[in-house]
């Protein structure tokens, strides 16, 4: 990642613990959706394990949809029916559209949202004082950094390396921008600055 999330952000958004569980429920039905909609598209598969491998991620991302959805309800939260991710809208924006272009830039967005994911439960482990979420936050970690690499090796068997490289830094560039343009509010990828 080209910019980091400063502590305080952390701190900052657990202020409002059922927005953020809200949230993060949404976050990961997307992102299950998110891996159907690959094979959907390209049912045929870009490397061998293909199907197996979003598969394995749909599952992932419905068991942790379970589980912060269970610790909402019980603290008497609910998701609402609509939510936008301005972040992962304008992540999308940077998709070519056609063919591996479009295939390559869908595998890195999913790896960027995944890594940016993972580094915002690391922050909200640490900074929660409740026993509870910090838990929960900190076993996500593993899983979040494992579909980050994930996606990332996928999207090297969609190109050739040359080109693969020099894509991702321009989308690591470029989404280092959007997450610090992001408005401060109680969603795991918003920005950090409260002005």
């Amino acid at each position: 990642m080209h910019s980091r999330t400063p502590l305080a952000w952390g701190h900052a958004v657990l202020a409002s613990p059922l927005e953020l569980l809200a949230d993060h429920a949404f976050l990961e039905q997307k992102a299950a959706l998110n891996a159907m909609q690959l094979m959907t598209r390209w049912p045929g598969g870009w490397c061998p394990g293909w199907v197996e491998t979003l598969t394995a991620v749909v599952r992932d991302e419905a068991a942790h949809l379970a589980q912060v959805t269970r610790i909402l309800m019980r603290r008497g939260g609910k998701m609402e029916r609509l939510h936008k991710s301005a972040y992962a809208n304008a992540l999308r924006q940077l998709v070519r559209k056609g063919g591996e272009a479009e295939l390559l830039d869908r595998l890195f967005v999913s790896a960027l949202i995944e890594a940016r994911s993972c580094e915002r439960f690391i922050r909200l482990s640490e900074e929660s004082k409740d026993t509870e979420l910090a838990k929960f936050y900190r076993s996500l970690v593993a899983s979040e950094n494992g579909h980050y690499k994930m996606f990332l090796d996928m999207a090297k068997k969609v190109s050739p390396v040359k080109e693969v490289n020099a894509r991702w830094e321009t989308l690591l560039e470029e989404e280092g921008k959007i997450i610090e343009n992001q408005p401060f509010d109680f969603k795991i990828h918003s920005g950090w600055n409260q002005n």
